[in-house]
C-alpha cells in the first residue's frame, strides 16, 4: 500500500527565511506520526503545506497520492491547526451541525463524534462557557465529522493544563488505534513520547533525525558495576570492543545485545571479578533531542 504523505526537498521560504529546507517526509498507513521540534523549526509551515494553505516553493508533496489541498485530498482529511475557530454563541452541538451541512455529513455523525471526544454531556452549552481543552476537543470533533483517513494536529495540547493535556492524549491514543492515520506536531517530548509510533525531529526547518521512539533514544546499554573496576573494564574490552565500553560515574556503560548479556557475566565472574549489579539504561528522548537540535526540549527547560 503506498504513503498517505510523501513529500521530497519540499521546501517554503517567506522572504529571506527558509521555513522548511529540502524536507523528506513519509507517512504511512495506519500510523501515529509526531513532528517534534522547537518553536520556529517549521512544524506548522509543514502541515499547512499538507493542507494546501500554504504552496512550497520547491519539491514535491503528494497526500493520499494527490496534490495538497485538493478537494479528492481534503475529502479524507480533518484538521486542526491551531485553535478551532467556531462560534462562541453556538453550543457545541450546533456548531458541528454548522460544520455538518457545509461537509455534506449526516447529523448522526456530530452525536458520534461527541461521544468520541466525551462531550456530550456539555453538547448543548455554549461554546464561550468551554474550556481551552473542552475547545481544543470540540476542534478535533470537528476534524473526524468527515471519519477521514488522515488527521492532523497542529499543538493539540498547547495552553492546556496538566489534566487536558493528559485527556487530549488519551484521545490521540485512541483515535490512532486503528486505520486512521494521525500526523501531530509538537514540541513537548512527553508528548510525542506517550502517542507516536514514529517521531520527526525538525530544527531550522530540517529534518535532524527520524524514526521510532527506541530508535531515536539509541537504545539501550548495559550498566556493569564490579570490582576490581580496571579487570571488569578489560573483560568487557576484550568481549565487546575498546569502542563499546565507557566508564560512567565510577561504573562501565557497555553496548551489548541483550541475548549476550549472560555471556559476559560469566566471564567477569571466570575472570574473578566481583559483579554487583547488570543493569539496561535506557538513553532518553530528551537526550537525543538535544543532541541532534543543540536545543532543550519544553520539558527540560521547565525542569
Amino acid at each position: 500500500m503506498a504513503d498517505l504523505i510523501t513529500a521530497q526537498q519540499l521546501t517554503k521560504r517567506f522572504g529571506d527565511i527558509v521555513a522548511v529546507d529540502g524536507l523528506d517526509l513519509t507517512v504511512g498507513h495506519g500510523e501515529v506520526y509526531g513532528l517534534l521540534g522547537p518553536n520556529g523549526a517549521g512544524k506548522t509551515t509543514t502541515l499547512r503545506i499538507l493542507l494546501g494553505l500554504a504552496r512550497p516553493t520547491s519539491g514535491s508533496v503528494a497526500v493520499r497520492g494527490l496534490p495538497p489541498g485538493s478537494p479528492e485530498a481534503l475529502a479524507g482529511v480533518g484538521a486542526l491547526v491551531e485553535e478551532p475557530a467556531l462560534y462562541p454563541y453556538l453550543s457545541g452541538r450546533d456548531n458541528l451541525r454548522v460544520l455538518a451541512h457545509y461537509c455534506g455529513v449526516d447529523r448522526d455523525r456530530v452525536e458520534q463524534v461527541l461521544a468520541t471526544v466525551e462531550l456530550t454531556d456539555r453538547a448543548d452549552s455554549k461554546l464561550k462557557t468551554y474550556s481551552l481543552g473542552m475547545r481544543q476537543r470540540l476542534g478535533v470533533a470537528a476534524a473526524l465529522l468527515k471519519d477521514p483517513e488522515l488527521l492532523i494536529l497542529d499543538e493539540p495540547t498547547n495552553g492546556l493544563d496538566p489534566k487536558g493535556m493528559a485527556e487530549m492524549r488519551g484521545l490521540i491514543r485512541s483515535l490512532g488505534s486503528g486505520e486512521r492515520t494521525v500526523v501531530l506536531s509538537s514540541h513537548l517530548l512527553a508528548e510525542v513520547e506517550q502517542v507516536c509510533d514514529r517521531v520527526g525531529i525538525l530544527s531550522h526547518g530540517r529534518m535532524v533525525a527520524e524514526g521510532s521512539v527506541a530508535e531515536l533514544r539509541g537504545g539501550s546499554r548495559l550498566v556493569v558495576v564490579a570490582e576490581p573496576l580496571d579487570r571488569a573494564r578489560q573483560v568487557c574490552v576484550e568481549r565487546c570492543g575498546a569502542a563499546a565500553v565507557r566508564d560512567v560515574d565510577g561504573a562501565l556503560e557497555v553496548a551489548i545485545e541483550p541475548d549476550d548479556v549472560p555471556a559476559l557475566n560469566a566471564a567477569l565472574v571466570a575472570a574473578g571479578v566481583g559483579v554487583r549489579e547488570l543493569r539496561r539504561r535506557q538513553d532518553t528522548l530528551a537526550a537525543a533531542f538535544l543532541d541532534v537540535t543543540g536545543t532543550p526540549s519544553a520539558s527540560e527547560a521547565a525542569s
